[in-house]
């Protein structure tokens, strides 16, 4: 049996016999024990703690058995698997076996208690709105979650006039009820026209009015995804909408596009003519050659035969 500094299970007096091994012998005078050991019990999975005693007569300190116990099999609960066959003093090397039982159970524990985690929510919106004085509007807004779409769905929009610094909140939606705010300046001119189920949460604002021209924010939460950042449009209300510099910037492109197909068609229209020119002119000089051909074989005449006697 080791120890580990001054401290052990007691110290071999005269005719004392060495302790580990079954007792051969009774204890002489031990020692009060100075420590905390821990021993591993080889036919159970776990720890056992070694409580400290000072009673001189007990030839094995009583041992205390870990919460972890209970995992070994019944077999080995008995009474006499209580006790380890070998001990160890605390900091000596474990095995392989019984240091990864050790912490394959202390991540489960730690698994089990770690709490589910929130993920972010993406909300989108237009970047910006244009429409005409009078008219009506609709004002998206939809969010991305990871979750299925809870029935605590929320939709929160605010509205920030041009040149001022503070929000003002004109619409809430929760618990499948829609709620205006009778303080704001859209209170008989907004109604919501989203799909809470489809994570839509629009809104239409009528009758719009040059006053209107502002951002509008939109806010949603998507319960357990709560954490998110709110989207924000611009509304620009204008007499006559003008072109935006998206249609002429198309509109560019188009007609640069439509000119180079004009000369691309142009270039193999004339190589075509061109083409077709050069095959009538070989054709006719070819029938012409030929022509002459036959004129002249027809002009000659083979000389006139010339008899001579034989000799």
């Amino acid at each position: 049996m080791e120890r580990i500094g001054r401290s052990g299970w007691g110290e071999m007096g005269e005719g004392g016999g060495g302790g580990g091994g079954g007792g051969g012998g009774e204890m002489g005078r031990a020692g009060p024990l100075r420590g905390v050991w821990l021993g591993i019990n080889r036919r159970t999975v776990g720890f056992l703690l070694l409580s400290p005693v000072r009673s001189p007569l007990s030839r094995r300190p009583p041992l205390l058995r870990s919460p972890l116990a209970f995992l070994s099999p019944p077999s080995t609960r008995s009474s006499a698997g209580l006790f380890p066959d070998r001990l160890r003093p605390l900091g000596a090397p474990q095995k392989p076996d019984t240091m990864l039982t050790f912490l394959a159970l202390a991540s489960v524990v730690l698994l089990g208690i770690v709490p589910e985690q929130t993920q972010a929510i993406v909300i989108y919106t237009g970047w910006e709105r244009h429409a005409l004085l009078g008219s009506d509007v609709r004002v998206s807004c939809f969010f991305f979650s990871w979750r299925w779409t809870s029935e605590d769905v929320t939709f929160s929009w605010t509205y920030r006039p041009d040149g001022s610094r503070d929000s003002i909140s004109i619409f809430h939606y929760t618990g499948g009820m829609a709620y205006v705010d009778n303080m704001s300046p859209f209170r008989d001119r907004v109604e919501f026209v989203g799909n809470p189920g489809r994570r839509d949460g629009s809104i239409l604002i009528k009758n719009l009015d040059y006053a209107d021209n502002g951002t509008f924010t939109c806010d949603a939460k998507n319960p357990p995804d709560i954490v998110g950042r709110p989207s924000s449009v611009r509304l620009l209300v204008f007499e006559k909408v003008p072109i935006q510099a998206g249609v002429i910037t198309g509109a560019i492109i188009g007609v640069v596009l439509g000119l180079l197909v004009l000369i691309v068609v142009i270039y193999y229209l004339m190589r075509f003519l061109v083409a077709r020119r050069v095959f009538s002119l070989s054709v006719s000089k070819h029938g012409k050659k030929k022509k002459e051909g036959s004129q002249q074989r027809q002009l000659w005449t083979p000389p006139p035969l010339t008899c001579y006697p034989l000799p």
